[in-house]
């Protein structure tokens, strides 16, 4: 049993039923022998959805059916798998997610479009789904409304802990809950989302408004973060919502009416995608690295990104090396404007370069302190502009080589 992240929260939170969502956990035995392996999620009639996924050019059959399904924004099951993430798998890969979404439909009695599909693990390897469709009968029968910790459980692969998170929002006066449930430790550099999340509201809300919302989202939460910046082929985050806590129906996503829902929302994304970086394979300090002065927002992000992704400022980090000439080389390489004599850099707070050189009366030590903490701070002005972005990561150790290594052994 690998043992639970060093940085993971010390519990699963309290989250309350949302009313037209039952779930259900299943094991099917699809690579995992002794633990629940599939997620099955029914919705109530009129369920509105909305989705992001992955931008990659190798995207898994599942991905490419949720992306057709979801522009008709109706949604009554969801149905995942872990263990076989039925990528590169050709038209055996589609044959099988039809196959799975014929078998819940029939079964539910809807339409193959209201039915979402996802599977995580291993790529390239044909997916028994013959296991999955003679198991949903079975998971159907196990579905209840408070089923949130078992969900998250369900659709882990390296995680080391289930992640979850839950917030209340108020529409024109009326309470609504918003649930979210995620699962992510590596392959971990979103072009859009994490490896899998999905997010859960009562609230009456057309897909048009969900889906503007939800890719607004996504920019400072699942797209601002990286573990060792490789974007998998299944990453997918979905939002549903049953209509049920009866508020007034909103239809411009801009209403000031949808103010808080929209603040409530995004902080759950964010503590979602930040509970992926935490849970960072082999990771043992939570890395925050701020950056401004950027000729833009775009590449204030991508110095950012440029500086997570650093196999040498992540192994620093990892080794309480306050080494910040690898801060200024990450910089340099990202290919955006930067001012070499009027870049600053900070770290724990403490000013570690200023004006192209090291501060002036600079004392290590302070800086030393600060990295045999969990919680790194790093940042970067480089002086060009007015460009700011956050973006988040965590260490690089030597036990990310061993998960990796050993994955399919």
């Amino acid at each position: 049993m690998t043992a639970i992240s060093p940085l993971a929260p010390e519990r699963f939170p309290d989250m309350p039923v949302i009313d037209g969502i039952r779930l259900a956990s299943h094991a099917c035995g699809v690579r995992y022998a002794g633990r629940t392996d599939l997620l099955m999620v029914e919705m109530v009639p009129g369920t509105a959805a909305a989705g992001v996924f992955t931008r990659s050019l190798t995207a898994s059959a599942p991905v490419e059916w949720c992306r057709d399904a979801v522009a008709k924004g109706r949604a009554r099951a969801l149905v995942v798998n872990s263990g076989n993430a039925n990528a590169f798998t050709g038209s055996v890969g589609v044959a099988s997610v039809k196959r799975t979404v014929e078998g819940t439909a029939k079964l539910i009695g809807c339409k193959g479009s209201e039915i979402y599909i996802a599977s995580t693990g291993t790529i390239g390897v044909r997916l028994p789904d013959e296991k999955i469709t003679a198991a949903l009968g079975d998971a159907r029968a196990k579905l209840k409304a408070d089923a949130w910790h078992e969900a998250a459980q369900a659709i882990m692969t390296t995680d080391t802990y289930p992640k979850g998170a839950t917030r209340t929002a108020i529409i024109d006066g009326t309470t609504v809950l918003i649930n979210g449930i995620a699962k992510g430790a590596g392959m971990i550099a979103p072009d859009m989302a994490t490896m899998l999340s999905y997010v859960f509201t009562d609230a009456a809300l057309p897909a048009g408004v969900l889906q503007d919302l939800l890719s607004k989202g996504v920019d400072k939460s699942f797209n601002a973060i990286t573990v060792d910046s490789d974007t998998s082929t299944s990453d997918t985050l979905m939002l549903f919502a049953t209509g049920k806590a009866g508020n007034t129906v909103i239809k411009d996503a801009k209403d000031k009416r949808l103010a808080d829902f929209k603040a409530k929302l995004f902080d759950l994304l964010l503590d979602l995608a930040l509970q992926v970086v935490r849970d960072g394979e082999g990771a043992t300090k939570f890395v925050t690295i701020h950056v401004s002065g950027a000729a833009g927002r775009k590449a204030a992000r991508k110095i950012g990104m440029s500086i997570a992704n650093s196999p040498l400022v992540k192994t620093a980090i990892a080794g309480e090396d306050a080494n910040w000439g690898r801060v200024v080389m990450a910089v340099g390489k990202s290919g955006e404007k930067a001012s070499r004599d009027r870049l600053s850099i900070r770290m724990g707070g403490v000013l570690v370069a200023d004006k192209g050189e090291m501060a002036q009366g600079y004392d290590e030590a302070p800086v030393t302190a600060h990295f045999k903490g969990k919680d790194i701070v790093i940042e970067v002005d480089v002086g060009v502009g007015k460009g700011k972005a956050t973006v988040y990561t965590c260490d690089l150790t030597h036990a990310y080589i061993d998960i990796n290594g050993s994955y399919r052994t």
